[in-house]
């Protein structure tokens, strides 16, 4: 990989972790209703998360696509329909404290197996794998996944970080409800993008074998969704 590639895929990478999308709406809420530390296995999740994506892309689930359009859509709803009800999970999170054990962020696992059906992600791993990593080579697949890693845990620990910055603000029952509220409305709005584009610009319906060459194009919803 080239020093000019290189730093293309680094801005390509902090726009798409570092923007809002449902992975950081979520650490926000995650962040004012747990704190930072409890949301650490939350922000180590998403990481991991993308970067075995970026892996099973690179090392040959992208072909999979290429002869399966179709599997973008079954990905869009059954994402649509996960984050929807993460959103109101959401919106029904009441005050919590630290000894409230009912009350919880996500898990590593969790986090992790989200971003399979996070549209958002596959965008990202689809385009990371495809446009950044150097063809048949193996090292340069592994070494994009690892660029991607590092550049995104320190954006998502920073809107995690946020959160918790905001709990001052949010201690009272009546103000962190309303915010749990907006959170939640924000995740349902970030799915407006991912429903009304049919698949991602430029990728034909009719002709599979055209999606190969478009795979490169980011999607307009990927550096917003």
């Amino acid at each position: 990989m080239t020093v000019q590639l290189l730093l293309a895929f680094v801005l390509f990478a902090f726009a798409t972790a570092g923007t809002p999308g449902p992975n950081n709406m979520m650490l926000l809420a995650s962040g004012a209703n747990f704190g930072f530390r409890r949301t650490v296995l939350h922000i180590l999740g998403i990481s991991a998360g993308l970067g075995v994506m970026v892996l099973a892309m690179g090392l040959g689930l992208g072909g999979v696509f290429k002869a399966w359009p179709m599997l973008h859509e079954v990905l869009r709803w059954a994402g649509g329909a996960y984050m929807l009800w993460l959103a109101w999970k959401i919106a029904t999170t009441s005050a919590i404290s630290e000894k409230d054990a009912a009350a919880r962020p996500m898990t590593f696992l969790q986090a992790a197996a989200f971003q399979w059906v996070n549209p958002k992600a596959w965008a990202m791993a689809l385009t990371a794998a495809s446009t950044y990593t150097p063809e048949g080579s193996t090292v340069g697949v592994f070494f994009v996944a690892g660029t991607f890693m590092l550049v995104g845990a320190p954006c998502s620990a920073a809107w995690a970080g946020f959160g918790q910055g905001m709990q001052p603000f949010l201690d009272r029952p009546p103000v962190l409800r309303a915010f749990n509220l907006t959170m939640a409305a924000l995740l349902v709005v970030s799915l407006y993008p991912l429903v009304v584009e049919t698949r991602p610009a430029g990728a034909s319906r009719e002709a599979p074998r055209e999606l190969a060459a478009d795979l490169p194009a980011t999607p307009r919803w990927a550096s917003r969704g």
